[in-house]
């Protein structure tokens, strides 16, 4: 009470409304991964906002050669693909979905392999953000299986930990069954895992001056060596070059490229000539012919379909060493002006290729979509997705039969799923504890951890207040005013507010007197949530004539 000791008139302004709930963000998303340039953390509104801190994709590798062409020239070059660096692409596919402010934990650049150091350094760093609500790990999908599944694990972990965030996983090369043994059984109830990846309608980025070109005339005289470590960008045509040959891309990542890679001992030269080995083994014999290459400790094996592979025995000690080519090789730049045929043939089959993604930086934006539009406590599922051509393999009714329901450990993967007439779908929301009949779907976990988290932050304000009733009218009347305006929304299920949730709190309710001694008030808050249809079943009978 002020104390008042000059004559006059004074104004008091009483507090009659208890305080108010306010609701958290639902949908922040934290990725962590690599990107070109930038600082660790940063919170980011658009694609825009992630170029300018961030920079752009790695250049991708591909091979390319002429469909009709005797001989397939390989010409490594300068230049890396984009296999483990996908965070920029991930954020194009995410904002495309409907994604708004999300977290980018940069781990590195592009100038090394992805490790898995790094992403436990990246989830240490993101402990330390109050914000972000969801994980995704898009990044970490080109890791060792054991890896990678280990990152998930301490994802799944921090968000037990923390209880305000959810994990959404990938399910590397389609393998349901690593990933249900992998996995662990801990935490299940705070992550969801999407299958499969997604042919995405997202252009790869190269680089034009990175791209090399060889003619008929020049390839036989030009050979590289290759430094190790690295992998290519290659492009071999044959014939006039004031032709108009056909391109063709016959891979757009480093598993099947023609690419140099002494790290993991092999060297994979596709399809050259697409019926026999044949140009294959000329493209051997020019590569190890040039007096700068060395071969100890490599093979060469044939196969009739076309394809060769090079392995590195393992008492080879010699390195591949980069050499640069002859003065004879072209760049795609150096021939827009001169050679506009095939200038234009290279680029029309470059911008054919699409990025392939794993689902979850999707999935996040429509996480974001479906919780402004309609509610986090809406199942997001039943949503087509935007950008994407379709799954990279079709998951039928029955195959879904099996992922949805894992009667041994339930852990339940969702699928994603191409429609006639519709287009490609989401088509599940179960968490990965799917034999849970508390925590089995997504929107409930999601719905659970607003609540908390809001109620959390807005009772702050009653800690060091007076542990009586005048504080504990005040809690209940805030929390009973936000999970009824919940109720209205249609969040919480019961054709009344009693029947939809309750909030209790005071002495011989929730309390002892030892409680109230020692310093503690509790509120219970027991909450109905809403729960998708999940199989909606229509029960069809004959119905005798009456008349």
């Amino acid at each position: 009470m002020p104390t008042y000791k000059t004559p006059g008139v004074y104004v008091e302004e009483i507090s009659t409304l208890p305080p108010s709930v306010a609701e958290v963000s639902t949908a922040i998303p934290a990725f962590i991964g690599y990107t070109e340039k930038g600082p660790e953390v940063a919170r980011i509104n658009t694609l825009l906002e992630y170029e300018t801190l961030f920079g752009s994709a790695r250049n991708a590798a591909f091979s390319v050669q002429t469909e009709d062409g005797t001989v397939g020239e390989v010409t490594p070059v300068s230049g890396t693909p984009a296999n483990g660096f996908l965070m920029y692409y991930s954020l194009s596919h995410y904002f495309k979905n409907g994604g708004g402010s999300c977290y980018i934990l940069s781990v590195g650049d592009y100038s090394a392999a992805p490790a898995k150091a790094d992403f436990e350094a990246g989830l240490a760093l993101l402990e330390k953000e109050d914000e972000p609500t969801l994980i995704v790990l898009t990044d970490a999908v080109s890791l060792p299986t054991a890896d990678y599944y280990s990152v998930c694990v301490d994802a799944l972990a921090q968000c037990n930990k923390l209880g305000d965030r959810f994990a959404v996983l990938d399910v590397p090369d389609g393998d349901v069954s690593v990933f249900r043994d992998t996995i662990g059984t801990s935490n299940l109830k705070y992550g969801a895992a999407y299958h499969p990846y997604l042919q995405t309608a997202l252009s790869v980025r190269y680089d034009e001056a990175d791209i090399q070109i060889l003619d008929e005339s020049s390839s036989a005289s030009s050979s590289w060596d290759y430094d190790g470590g690295s992998n290519a960008i290659v492009i071999g045509f044959s014939g006039d070059s004031g032709s108009t040959p056909k391109i063709k891309i016959l891979a757009g990542d480093a598993g099947t490229a023609v690419t140099f890679a002494v790290a993991s001992q092999i060297l994979t030269l596709s399809d050259v000539n697409g019926e026999t080995g044949t140009s294959v083994a000329a493209a051997w014999d020019i590569w190890v012919a040039d007096g700068t290459n060395d071969a100890a400790g490599f093979s060469l094996s044939v196969s009739g379909d076309g394809t060769g592979t090079v392995e590195h025995t393992s008492g080879a000690t010699r390195n591949l060493v980069a050499a640069s080519a002859t003065s004879s090789s072209k760049t795609l730049a150096s021939i827009e002006l001169t050679e506009t045929a095939v200038y234009n043939q290279v680029k029309t089959a470059l911008t054919a290729v699409r990025v392939i993604l794993p689902p979850s930086a999707a999935m996040v934006g429509v996480y974001a979509s479906v919780d402004r539009e309609r509610g986090v406590w809406k199942a997001p599922a039943n949503v087509s997705l935007a950008s994407v051509i379709g799954p990279v393999s079709k998951v039928t009714h029955q195959e879904q039969e099996d992922l949805n329901v894992d009667p041994t450990a339930g852990k339940s993967i969702n699928a994603i799923r191409q429609f006639a007439g519709k287009g490609t779908l989401v088509w599940g929301a179960r968490t990965l504890a799917g034999n849970d009949n508390e925590w089995r779907y997504v929107p409930v976990r999601r719905l659970f951890n607003m609540i908390e988290e809001s109620t959390q932050k807005a009772t702050a304000f009653a800690v060091f207040e007076p542990n009586d009733a005048t504080t504990w009218l005040k809690v209940k009347a805030m929390i009973d005013s936000y999970l009824y305006g919940l109720w209205e929304q249609g969040a919480l299920a019961g054709p009344k507010p009693e029947s939809a949730y309750f909030v209790n709190v005071g002495l011989g309710k929730t309390m002892t007197t030892q409680d109230v001694l020692e310093g503690r008030m509790i509120v219970e808050i027991g909450i109905a949530a809403v729960r998708p249809a999940e199989f909606i079943i229509l029960r069809f009978s004959h119905k005798l004539q009456e008349a």
